[in-house]
Order: structure tokens, then C-alpha cells, then sequence
């Protein structure tokens, strides 16, 4: 058969991925009849390995799959980071897989089992509920060890490392509020992601105990969509603060507010809820919650490496501290 994978070859042998792998790297840790059965398989399906695959597991090296969507955000960047500094004092071998809005979500993870990794980081916090259970089912019937590395998973018990986004966004809008602002609005992206869903949540219900109408505004993290509809807003809308989901997207904001003529931090304050890069490069620098992106990824990294050497867990949901950083957008 060609183009056959080990995928193939477990469901067609009614075993695992990792049973597939151990009988050609450890087929002494196979029972006997098993063994035989894959290994007919095998024969009958033409499966060749990849020669890289079985070189590095010859050599026991351990691969780290990480799957993420989009490199170019500057989280993900700083995501990375932590995670590679943390791999490269295991010696670990590093495999990306990028999972687009309309590549098929099966085939990607396949791919992802195919290269028979030792474990796995997934970064994607861009998949509903429906499509996250299809992931993890995947991944449970590899018997992979996974970790969601600032991805939020309602409901399943599966390892993660993240700051509880909730909370932090409902005490930056209550301490708005306790300073005098009423119209606060949060500026949140028209493409739908886990974490900003929560965050979305925590402004709602600081608004709503406060007996205040939540003002959520959706737009692009493209500048040449979102300074429009910003344009709009100032023009239309009294703002007192605006809170963003992204740095980029506030500040996006804060250069309009100030080009039609209102005066930052004076008469409008803006927070961004990253403290990426960005922060301070706008004039004025702007207030941020300070999510530990850097860290949350080497936590992840740390984490995933007691799975893959079958250590005990005692925290498998790591939830880290978070700061706000004030600068010149706020008072």
C-alpha cells in the first residue's frame, strides 16, 4: 500500500500507536501474539518506517510534537521560547505542526501521531469544544502524553499550564470601576480563541455586579480593519476606558483616540491584557496585565517531561500568577 503510515497499521492490527512502535523499537516489551499480529500487518501493508523516526528512537531520543496555529503572534513566540530553552536541557528533539483554519483537524493530528512522538505541546487555543474533543480523542488513542500550553479545555481533565484569564480580567475592570469609570469597554477579536473567551467573561460579570452594561466590541487584529472600527467608535461612543484582549489591538485604539484629539491617560485609559513587546514601544507605554507567557511555556515544558518519563503528577492543572505593569495609559 503506499503511503502507508503507522496509523494504518494500528487500526488495522486493533492496537494502539504506541504498541505499533514498541514492536519495531522494543518488540521485546510485546507479548508474543501481538507481536506476530503487527508485524503480519506489516508485511501485508508494504509499511516502511521513516529512516529518520527509527534512527532517532534507536538512539533514544526523545521528540516533542508541538502544535500550534499561528506563529506570528508575539505570545506564541514568547510560548516558544520558554518551551525551547527547557527542551534543549533534555536534549529533546522538537517537531512543529502548524494547524490552519481550514486544514483538517484529522489529518494534522495523523501527521502529528505518524512521527510517532513522545509527547505533546498543543499552543492551538483557536478550536471550539466540539473540535478540541475530536483533538484529545486523537491523542488518548495514541496514548500520547499531551499538555495545553495556555490553552483552556473546559470540563476535561487534561494536563495544562495557564493563568486563570477570569479572574485577572474581572479585577483590572472592578479596579476601573472603583476609580470612577462607567463606559469601559473591552476590545476583543471577531475570531473566537478560548482565552479571550474567558477573559470576555470576566469583564462581563465585573460590569454586571457593578450594575454597569458590559460594552463588548469586536474587531481584527489587522490594523487596516481594526483603526476603522475604531474610528467609528471614538466617534460615535463615549469611552471612558477600553480594555484589549491584545496589546497590538489597544494600541490600535489608543492612536486613534488620541488623532481625534482625546488625551491619554486624561480623558481615556487603556490596559492590554499581554504585556507583550509591544507595551512599551507605543507613546504613551501601556498598562498591562503581565501574563507570564515565557514561563507558562517552559512550566508546560517541565511538566510534559514528568509524562514522558512517567513521574508522579500532583498538579496536573498549573494555574501561574499573573501582575498588572502600569505605565503612562492608565493614572
Amino acid at each position: 500500500m503506499a503511503n502507508t503510515t503507522i496509523y494504518d497499521v494500528a487500526g488495522a492490527a486493533k492496537v494502539s500507536l504506541a504498541t505499533v512502535s514498541r514492536v519495531m523499537n522494543n518488540p521485546e516489551k510485546v507479548n508474543p501474539e501481538t507481536r506476530e499480529r503487527v508485524l503480519k500487518v506489516i508485511k501485508e501493508l508494504g509499511y516502511r518506517p521513516n529512516a529518520i523516526a527509527r534512527g532517532l528512537a534507536s538512539r533514544k531520543t526523545t521528540t516533542v510534537g508541538i502544535v500550534m496555529a499561528d506563529v506570528s503572534r508575539a505570545s506564541t513566540s514568547q510560548l516558544l521560547g520558554g518551551i525551547i530553552d527547557i527542551a534543549k536541557k533534555y536534549d529533546y528533539a522538537m517537531k512543529i505542526f502548524s494547524m490552519g483554519e481550514d486544514e483538517d483537524i484529522k489529518e494534522v493530528m495523523r501527521a502529528v501521531v505518524a512521527e510517532q512522538v513522545d509527547g505533546i505541546l498543543f499552543l492551538n487555543d483557536e478550536l471550539d469544544a466540539e473540535q478540541m474533543e475530536l483533538v484529545m480523542n486523537l491523542i488518548n488513542d495514541a496514548q500520547i502524553p499531551v499538555v495545553l500550553c495556555n490553552v483552556i479545555y473546559d470540563g476535561k481533565h487534561i494536563p495544562s499550564v495557564a493563568i486563570d484569564y477570569e479572574k485577572a480580567t474581572y479585577e483590572i475592570t472592578k479596579g476601573l470601576i472603583e476609580e470612577g469609570k462607567k463606559d469601559i469597554y473591552l476590545a476583543s477579536t471577531i475570531r473566537k480563541y478560548s482565552i479571550n473567551k474567558l477573559k470576555e467573561k470576566g469583564y462581563e460579570e465585573a460590569m454586571q455586579d457593578a450594575g454597569l452594561e458590559p460594552h463588548l466590541f469586536r474587531t481584527s487584529g489587522l490594523v487596516e480593519i481594526n483603526s476603522k472600527d475604531f474610528r467609528n467608535l471614538i466617534s460615535q461612543e463615549h469611552v471612558d476606558a477600553l480594555i484589549s484582549v491584545r496589546d497590538s489591538i489597544a494600541i490600535s485604539f489608543m492612536n486613534e483616540a488620541i488623532n481625534h484629539g482625546h488625551k491619554v491617560p486624561e480623558d481615556i485609559q487603556v490596559i492590554g491584557l499581554q504585556n507583550t513587546k509591544y507595551a512599551i514601544l507605543s507613546r504613551p507605554n501601556l498598562t498591562c496585565m503581565d501574563t507570564p507567557v515565557y514561563d507558562i511555556g517552559a512550566v508546560s515544558m517541565r511538566l510534559l517531561t514528568k509524562y514522558m518519563k512517567q513521574e508522579e503528577v500532583t498538579d496536573a492543572q498549573i494555574v501561574l500568577p499573573y501582575t498588572v505593569v502600569r505605565r503612562g495609559s492608565t493614572n
